[in-house]
């Protein structure tokens, strides 16, 4: 069992928690996510390390409550323990050799960028940040980005908070003024990823996206998280999490992703109608 040691909204539908897992902090890397079910008869599902201590033992995760299994994560509280937390799991993020790097992150998906940046500029890295959300009410992790970042970049597609636009006008403006990285890391949305991809294409500059979207069972053996990557089929568990973000077939993977939408949806409402029976 896995006892929570805090837990946190960030926002409405946001939640972190810090779940103490001595084995997993003590081998956790930046890009790497692990399982977890929420009760002893729940699904497994994977979720990214957003953050580790290793002396305390802890491992933080960030979840966005849109199925059946994060509602009931969401209504777990400081002190109740998880059945089962594993890992960690996937291909950490490669950041030896860079020296300039550009992260850019979307909505919850920063919740993933965040440890990347962490890493890199940990590593001596210069890192330019760029983070974008709906609105004011749903900006995560600011304060922490900033600590982790020689440049940020704050947008909202509404303009409540930051700039008004999306990721990507900030990245061409930088581009167009001739500022070069050795590599653009991009977390978030499957669309966002894949107007990144496009922006960065056209300057040449080295990309990659984070397929974590896609996973559901995360270890292979479901074949949900399949894509298309320079042609071949991938699998973002166990070949990834992160490819090219250049050879990424986005088209195929949002067509893949939308086929769990319904599903989701009902399960959590399934999973609220239940915990509103054991009020009552």
């Amino acid at each position: 069992m896995y006892r929570i040691v805090s837990k946190k909204s960030l926002n409405p539908t946001v939640t972190q928690m810090e779940i103490l897992a001595p084995f997993v902090a003590k081998k956790a890397r930046a890009g790497q996510f692990i399982i977890l079910r929420a009760s002893e008869d729940g699904e497994r599902i994977p979720l990214t390390v957003a953050g580790y201590d290793r002396e305390k033992g802890t491992v933080t995760i960030i979840f966005q409550v849109v199925g059946g299994t994060t509602e009931c994560l969401n209504h777990k509280n400081e002190g109740d323990f998880i059945p089962d937390f594993v890992g960690p799991l996937g291909r950490p993020t490669q950041i030896e050799g860079l020296k300039k790097v550009c992260v850019v992150g979307g909505g919850v998906g920063c919740a993933i960028a965040l440890p990347v940046a962490r890493a890199l500029h940990e590593a001596g890295a210069d890192v330019t940040a760029i983070v974008g959300f709906r609105n004011k009410d749903l900006v995560i992790l600011e304060d922490e980005f900033k600590s982790y970042s020689n440049d940020f970049h704050m947008m909202t597609d509404d303009g409540s908070y930051g700039k008004q636009g999306n990721v990507c006008v900030p990245l061409k403006e930088l581009l167009e003024k001739g500022e070069r990285f050795d590599e653009v890391i991009t977390i978030g949305p499957l669309i966002m990823m894949k107007f990144v991809c496009a922006t960065t294409k056209e300057y040449g500059v080295k990309t990659i996206a984070s397929m974590n979207p896609l996973m559901i069972d995360g270890t292979g053996m479901c074949g949900c998280c399949r894509l298309t990557v320079g042609g071949e089929m991938k699998f973002a568990c166990v070949d990834g999490p992160e490819f090219d973000g250049h050879l990424i077939d986005f088209d195929e993977a949002m067509s893949r992703s939308r086929s769990y939408a319904d599903f989701e949806t009902h399960e959590r409402e399934d999973a609220c109608n239940l915990f509103k029976k054991e009020v009552e």
